[in-house]
């Protein structure tokens, strides 16, 4: 039997279609307005917005309430082991139109599957319900829980007959489009930070050398070499650590990608730990002047406590 063909973008509630309402599958959905593209996640495009989400129980990320969802765009998901094998990124159209939809109060119909079965290839066994219309307020990029970097929308339930404020952008008259705009705020705090005060003062502390495997990578004749500040405790939404020295790190390219995916972490007494097994690898290079602290620490590991049976916070 072929898919049902994709219908134009339309926001707002389907006439006919109330609020609880429940559907069969996909084809229900779409035969009633509720979700126009059939078997994908995400209805929309970059230069129109995203009309309708559903929630399919596909990312570890998301986090379903009521009221507020945290909802993991689309992208870089294997089909097949249902797990990311890539970071995703805000330039897909899918994640491009919530970021319109945020940028002029667009508001999203979302639906809930029901009794999701399957860790690989996820399955709706109770069919589908409408759960209402979604303001997206907010985005952010951050490292999920698989290791890669996603995209994550808020969504805040709109109460009836309540219109989402957009969020105006002042640009320069002929310069940009809302999206383009959007898509630039969503990685421009992370381009800052890149040479903050912090940064700079803590590769001066350790002469660009990496704290963790105490490599220096010269780039130059000159003897000039390359490090990277990594953040213990992540800048900016969801975890809003502080750029402050002591949650900063001198490391190479290498044990960077690895601490900001969890598969290199701290103990409390700074011990080296592999962040798959938690076994200690070795010490943390530390000069003297640099506190850094243990809540933030602690932060970054709790991130990745879920692949563990129990927590290691251990009291001084």
């Amino acid at each position: 039997m072929a898919k049902a063909k994709s219908a134009p973008v339309c926001f707002g509630t389907p006439d006919g279609v109330v609020e609880g309402q429940w559907f069969k599958g996909h084809r229900e959905l779409h035969r009633a307005g509720v979700h126009r593209t059939s078997g994908k996640g995400i209805a929309g495009t970059a230069s129109k917005g995203v009309d309708s989400i559903v929630l399919s129980g596909g990312y570890v990320d998301d986090i379903y309430g009521e009221e507020e969802i945290i909802y993991t765009g689309e992208g870089c998901r294997d089909r097949d082991t249902g797990r990311l094998y890539a970071d995703q990124s805000m330039e897909s159209a899918g994640n491009a139109g919530l970021l319109l939809n945020e940028a002029r109060g667009d508001a999203v119909r979302v639906i809930r599957g029901l009794k999701i079965e399957g860790k690989k290839r996820r399955r709706t066994m109770g069919g589908y319900e409408y759960c209402g219309l979604f303001r997206v307020a907010d985005h952010w990029m951050t490292v999920g829980k698989e290791g890669f970097r996603v995209c994550q929308f808020k969504l805040v339930k709109l109460v009836p007959g309540e219109v989402p404020t957009p969020k105006p952008i002042a640009l320069p008259q002929g310069e940009g489009t809302p999206i383009e705009e959007q898509v630039r705020r969503a990685v421009e705090y992370e381009l800052l930070v890149r040479d903050s005060k912090v940064v700079r003062t803590v590769k001066k502390m350790y002469d660009n050398t990496c704290q963790i495997c105490e490599s220096r990578l010269q780039v130059s004749p000159e003897g000039e070499a390359y490090s990277e500040a990594a953040h213990i405790q992540a800048l900016g939404k969801p975890h809003n650590g502080p750029d402050v020295l002591e949650n900063a790190l001198c490391l190479c390219a290498n044990c960077h990608a690895l601490f900001d995916r969890g598969a290199l972490q701290l103990s409390d007494h700074l011990d080296v730990l592999n962040g798959l097994t938690r076994e200690m690898k070795w010490k943390l290079k530390k000069v003297r002047g640099h506190d850094i602290k243990v809540e933030y620490v602690r932060q970054h590991r709790r991130r990745w406590d879920d692949r563990f049976s129990a927590p290691i916070d251990r009291e001084n």
